[in-house]
C-alpha cells in the first residue's frame, strides 16, 4: 500500500513536466511563470515532510494519508478549470506541493521505521524505487495524452487515479504491526510498545528540529540533500523534457528518456538499500554524489555525441537518481533513533526540495557534496559489527 501511494505521488509530481510546453502554447504563459508554480510545489513538497511525519505520529498513519489523498485528488481535478497563473500557483504550487510532500519519502521512512528493525535499508530502497516506477508508468502515457488530446485530460486522469486509491487505503493500510497482531520485522518479542504521542504535530516537528540542529551530522545531511534535490527534481525532473524539445525532439521522446531513467533507478535504488545494510553509508553517498556530478557535467556534451550520447547519461544517471535516499535514512536513524528519525528525515527532505526549487549549479555542487558526506557520523560502525557489539 505504501509503495502504491508513493508511486502515484511520483506520477503526480512528474505531471507538470509534460504540461509546461502545452500551458505556454495555450495561455501564452512564460516558462518563468510556470516554473514559479513548480518551485513553490518543490519547496512545499519538502517543507511538509516533518509536519506530515509528526501528524502520522500524533493522529495516525491511515487518517493522515486519507486526508492528504483527498486534498490531492481535489486540487488536481480543479486545475482542469484554471485560466490564470495564480490558479496554477495555488493548485499545483500550494495544494499539490503540500499533499505530495506528505505521501512521499517521509511517509516511506515512517512506515519502514514502524515495520522493520532489520533490513531497513532494503525496505527503504524498495519503497523509494516507487518514485522511479511512477516515472516509468506515468510519464510516457501522460506525454502521449498531452500530444494527442491536450493537457486537461492529463490532469483529470491523475486526479481519478488519486481518488480511486482512497478506498484501498481506507481498508488495506494497517496503522502499525501491532494493529494486525504482528511485530516489526526483526523486533524482539519482549520489546515495549511505542509510546503514544499527545503533543501538537507542529510542536513535535519543531522539537525534533531543535534536537537535530545541535548536531553537525544533521547540517551535513541537510546540505547534501539540498544538492540531491537540485540535481534531480530541480534540474532533470522539471526541465529535461523542455530541454529535449529545445533540440527539436518531441515531448514523448523526452518523457521516454525520463522513464528509462526510472527503470534503471528501480535497480539502482533497490541495490542501494541492500548495500546500506552492509556498507558504510557515508562511503555510499560519496560515490553517489561524485558520479552524479560527473554525469551532469557530461550532459551538455551528450546531445552532440550521436547515438550513444544520451543513452550513456540515461544509464548512469538513472542508476543514481535517488539511490541517495536509503543511506541518508540509515544515517538519520543511526544518529537520532528510530522514533525521531522519520521527522528528522522530513527536515532533511525539506533541504532536498529547497535545493530542487533553487536548482542552478547541479554538477559542481554534487562534486563538493561527495566530499562533505564523508564527514557524517564518523564514528559509524558497519551494521554487522554494530550487531556483534
Amino acid at each position: 500500500m505504501t509503495f502504491l501511494v508513493m508511486l502515484i505521488t511520483a506520477g503526480t509530481r512528474g505531471t507538470p513536466s509534460v504540461m509546461m510546453v502545452p500551458l505556454e502554447h495555450k495561455f501564452g504563459w512564460s516558462r518563468s511563470m510556470i516554473s514559479l508554480a513548480l518551485s513553490i510545489n518543490l519547496a512545499l513538497f519538502g517543507l511538509m515532510g516533518p509536519f506530515a511525519a509528526a501528524a502520522m505520529l500524533r493522529f495516525g498513519l491511515r487518517r493522515t494519508v486519507l486526508s492528504v489523498l483527498a486534498i490531492l485528488a481535489g486540487a488536481v481535478a480543479l486545475s482542469s478549470l484554471m485560466q490564470s497563473t495564480w490558479q496554477l500557483q495555488l493548485l499545483w504550487g500550494l495544494a499539490v506541493g503540500c499533499a505530495t510532500g506528505a505521501t512521499s519519502m517521509t511517509f516511506g521512512a515512517t512506515v519502514v521505521n514502524r515495520w522493520f528493525k532489520e533490513h531497513r535499508g532494503l525496505a527503504m530502497g524498495l519503497l523509494t524505487a516507487s518514485s522511479a516506477t511512477g516515472q516509468l508508468v506515468f510519464l510516457p502515457l501522460l506525454a502521449w495524452i498531452t500530444d494527442h488530446h491536450g493537457w486537461r485530460p492529463v490532469v483529470l486522469l491523475v486526479a481519478s487515479v488519486a481518488a480511486v486509491i482512497l478506498p484501498l487505503m481506507a481498508f488495506l493500510l494497517p496503522e502499525r504491526p501491532e494493529s494486525i497482531g504482528l511485530r516489526a520485522y526483526g523486533e524482539a518479542h519482549d520489546a515495549p510498545p511505542a509510546p503514544v504521542q499527545t503533543q501538537n504535530p507542529i510542536a513535535i516537528a519543531f522539537g525534533a528540529l531543535a534536537k537535530a540542529s545541535k548536531s553537525r551530522d544533521f547540517s551535513l545531511l541537510f546540505a547534501s540533500f539540498f544538492v540531491c534535490g537540485a540535481s534531480t527534481n530541480g534540474y532533470i525532473g522539471t526541465h529535461f523534457i523542455s530541454i529535449y524539445g529545445d533540440y527539436g525532439l518531441t515531448q514523448v521522446q523526452g518523457a521516454g528518456i525520463l522513464a528509462a531513467m526510472g527503470f534503471f533507478d528501480l535497480f539502482g535504488t533497490t541495490a542501494s538499500g541492500w548495500l546500506s545494510d552492509r556498507i558504510n553509508s557515508r562511503v555510499l553517498l560519496f560515490w553517489y554524489y561524485g558520479l552524479r556530478g560527473l554525469a551532469l557535467i557530461y550532459l551538455p556534451y551528450a546531445f552532440g555525441l550521436g547515438f550513444l550520447g544520451l543513452p550513456i547519461f540515461t544509464l548512469f544517471y538513472g542508476l543514481d537518481w535517488i539511490a541517495t535516499v536509503p543511506p541518508t535514512v540509515r544515517l538519520a536513524t543511526d544518529g537520532f533513533g528510530s522514533r525521531d528519525a522519520p521527522i528528522i528525515f522530513g527536515w532533511i527532505v525539506a533541504g532536498y526540495q529547497l535545493g530542487a526549487a533553487f536548482a542552478a549549479l547541479g554538477g559542481g555542487l554534487c562534486i563538493v557534496t561527495a566530499v562533505l558526506v564523508l564527514q557524517i557520523n564518523r564514528k559509524y560502525a558497519p551494521p554487522a559489527q554494530a550487531a556483534a557489539a
